[in-house]
């Protein structure tokens, strides 16, 4: 099916499934603790044996010997996989780095051996009996000593429109501020897992794997096997946030282990090997220049940022969204790439935005400030319907932009007018109350999906499509797609996902997922509905699905009727004509938080925060919820405790492990409140959806930050904002 042109009325607008607030419909199986993850599947592998990762010790390097033979001698031991036997594997892909390596070592923990055995225990004691001496190099691991040789990257290229630097100069009022940000870690529930067993020149891995397609792709390129000798199934994940993107060191290694074996091979990454192993969120040095008229009107936006990353990996884009977030003619965008020795790094849930807002969004508030404006009323003042551009080019204008009505709608809503301007001036006893708010913006990709769907004799509907489910409720929203489209209710649709065997639909991820899987599931429904109707002999062009019918004037024939000789399949794939090229489809918040702050020891507790969101049609309002307000767990994360910190003399992150990296807990956050505006974007699919995941990070941490300087008025610049960096500069206590 071709999406070429702007969506008319079709099934989806009744909104008698779609749109309404269903639980998920995996969610008993989950909290009775019967669904079964990708490590959990014994039945497909009854007699799996074990493998334990070995990590490299050091950051940069070369192995110069590794002595295996007490642990191949060890109890239960079947075989030890390095690069000596391992065969040839082959780099690229969605993740960049080696999954295993030897004799050269790239980043700390990167993998250079597997034991496998009978046991998880017996596999990791051999392990521990590998000897490795290693010849150390010296490495780069400071992003900010690696900035004289940072360099442009064809991901990001410059922009500069119209004459920064003179209208920058000459503006009556400005800010030049540079803002950091740490490396994070995704640090998800479910570390990153994997069975996998051959037939014959056949492999099948079950996986913890956000984009199927990807993963299926990545493991033949890097094996050099075939795809469709492959088979990846990935049925529930619990957690990716841009980490399971595609196979990492557990997946290569489990196939080379059972290769290797001849029986099935489960590997698990323990939690302490993983964020040296796996991919993270890179820090940031970003500067910020600001520059308004005493209107508050901007006349120059720049925004300059740099990252690190091993050779061949990307940038981290946190300039990209100022691009297109507030009006300004003049304008320079600059992105840079240093090499690094340390982990990859790669996507984590908004990636470029969270971190960009995270600098952007606090130099709107201390612009505002210097204006003595109100900052909501300084980003309306500053909105565009188009994408700023050079002058005498056609503005590209937004799909849709409702951002001034989330700005609006949040500060009615939070109670903003109650806000005292002035920093540090409102108390409640020992301690210092403040709000602050920050502007969202975040993508809205969609991706070419299919799906394909099976009516039965007993009206029951099937849908099959490899998108896959981190917790975010793709089962529902493509059920719900489904019975809306096929006139059934919700428990009449079986929703199969996330086996490489059924129709390509991307994925879970870059808030991409759902929008896309669901126009796959219409796109088949579509020629389900028309096979249905030639079926029972109905004009497919006036059918109407309601109710278990299909219904065309006076005419009406139950749904299973079309089925009681035989199963009816359907299979399609949307596809895209230019209108992502002819708009820019985005999504749009706004974020806003109360925080107190402790006058004696400087400690930061939120109270509440409130997020409003225009991300299309709203699928379901639960699952949405739920995925707005882990996005602001996340950024409230960001903002006051989540940092890999780095030894810079061995080149690894040193909190590698949930005792160490902290996250936010329940009491950290008390109360969320998530409203969603009306909208549907007609260019988006028939289904007029976004994502909307990666928008509820967005903003959150600048919305803390801001609201810790009103607090206060300390303004820290240097994320996480910890007590150690305003302590000293809190106000006097009378």
């Amino acid at each position: 099916m071709k999406f070429d042109t702007p969506a008319g009325t079709n099934p989806i607008d009744r909104e008698t499934v779609v749109g309404k607030p269903h639980p998920r419909i995996e969610g008993p199986l989950k909290t009775t603790g019967r669904a079964v993850y990708s490590y959990e599947n014994h039945a497909a592998a009854p007699n799996a044996a074990y493998g334990y990762v070995v990590g490299a010790g050091i950051a940069k390097g070369r192995i110069a010997s590794m002595d295996v033979r007490e642990a191949r001698a060890a109890p239960g031991v079947l075989a030890i996989v390095t690069a000596d036997n391992a065969g040839p594997i082959k780099t690229g892909g969605f993740y960049v780095a080696r999954p295993l390596t030897g004799p050269e070592v790239e980043h700390y923990h990167q993998a250079i051996a597997l034991v496998v055995a009978e046991t998880f225990e017996q596999a990791r004691h051999a392990a521990s009996l590998i000897r490795v001496d290693y010849a150390r190099e010296q490495g780069a691991f400071d992003l900010a000593a690696a900035r004289a040789g940072a360099k442009p990257h064809q991901r990001q290229p410059d922009i500069r429109i119209g004459d920064f630097d003179t209208a920058f100069a000459s503006a009556p009022v400005k800010v030049d501020e540079t803002y950091t940000t740490p490396d994070h870690s995704h640090m998800m529930l479910e570390p990153h897992a994997t069975i996998a067993r051959w037939d014959g020149d056949h492999l099948t891995i079950w996986s913890a794997q956000q984009i199927v397609g990807w993963a299926r792709r990545d493991l033949g390129n890097k094996l050099g096997i075939p795809q469709d000798r492959i088979r990846v199934v990935a049925t529930y994940i619990g957690g990716g946030f841009g980490g399971k993107g595609s196979v990492c060191s557990d997946a290569i290694l489990a196939a080379l282990g059972a290769r290797a074996v001849g029986r099935a091979v489960k590997v698990a990454l323990p939690r302490p090997l993983m964020p040296n192993n796996t991919s993270h969120r890179p820090a940031t040095i970003q500067r910020v220049r600001l520059a308004a008229g005493r209107d508050g009107r901007l006349v120059a936006v720049g925004h300059e940022t740099l990252s690190g990353n091993l050779p061949g990996g990307g940038p981290e884009i946190a300039a990209a969204q100022t691009q297109l977030l507030y009006a300004g003619a003049n304008r320079l965008n600059l992105t840079r790439l240093a090499t690094l020795d340390l982990p990859e790094g790669n996507a984590m849930r908004a990636p470029g935005e969270a971190s960009g807002l995270m600098a952007l969004e606090v130099a709107m508030d201390e612009l505002a400030d210097k204006l003595g404006m109100d900052p909501v009323e300084l980003r309306v003042l500053n909105d565009t319907q188009v994408v700023p551009g050079d002058e005498g080019q056609t503005p590209r204008p937004f799909s849709i932009r409702q951002l001034v009505p989330c700005l609006r709608t949040g500060a009615e809503r939070f109670g903003w007018k109650e806000r005292n301007p002035k920093p540090g001036s409102r108390r409640e006893g020992r301690w210092l109350i403040g709000m602050g708010m920050a502007a969202a913006i975040r993508g809205a990709p969609i991706i070419p999906a299919g799906g394909r769907v099976t009516l039965d004799g007993k009206g029951l509907v099937t849908v099959e499509s490899n998108m896959t489910d981190m917790g975010t409720g793709s089962y529902t929203i493509i059920g719900q797609t489904v019975a809306e489209m096929m006139g059934v209710p919700l428990d009449r649709v079986v929703v199969k996902l996330a086996d490489s065997d059924f129709p390509e639909a991307f994925g879970g991820g870059g808030q991409g997922g759902a929008a896309s899987a669901t126009a796959g599931a219409y796109a088949a429904c579509v020629k389900l509905r028309e096979a249905v109707a030639t079926k029972l002999g109905f004009n497919s062009a006036d059918a109407e699905f309601v109710d278990g019918e299909v219904r065309s004037g006076n005419r009406r024939a139950p749904l299973a009727r079309a089925a009681k000789d035989g199963a009816i399949t359907a299979e399609d794939k949307m596809e895209y004509g230019d209108l992502s090229q002819r708009f820019s489809q985005q999504t749009f918040g706004a974020h806003f938080c109360e925080v107190a702050v402790d006058a004696y020891t400087g400690e930061i507790r939120i109270r509440r925060m409130l997020a409003v969101c225009a991300a299309g049609r709203i699928l379901n309002p639960v699952t949405a919820r739920s995925q707005v307000i882990g996005g602001m767990v996340g950024g409230a994360g960001a903002a006051l405790m989540e940092e890999l910190a780095v030894d810079n003399r061995f080149g690894f992150f040193v909190n590698h492990d949930l005792a160490g990296y902290e996250v936010p807990v329940h009491a950290d956050i008390p109360h969320q409140e998530v409203i969603f505006l009306d909208e549907t974007d007609p260019t988006m699919s028939p289904v007029k959806a976004k994502g909307v995941g990666e928008l509820g990070i967005s903003g959150v941490a600048p919305a803390i930050a801001n609201a810790v300087y009103n607090a206060t008025g300390v303004r820290v610049r240097e994320y996480p904002i910890t007590l150690d960096k305003h302590l000293a500069k809190l106000p006097e206590i009378v």
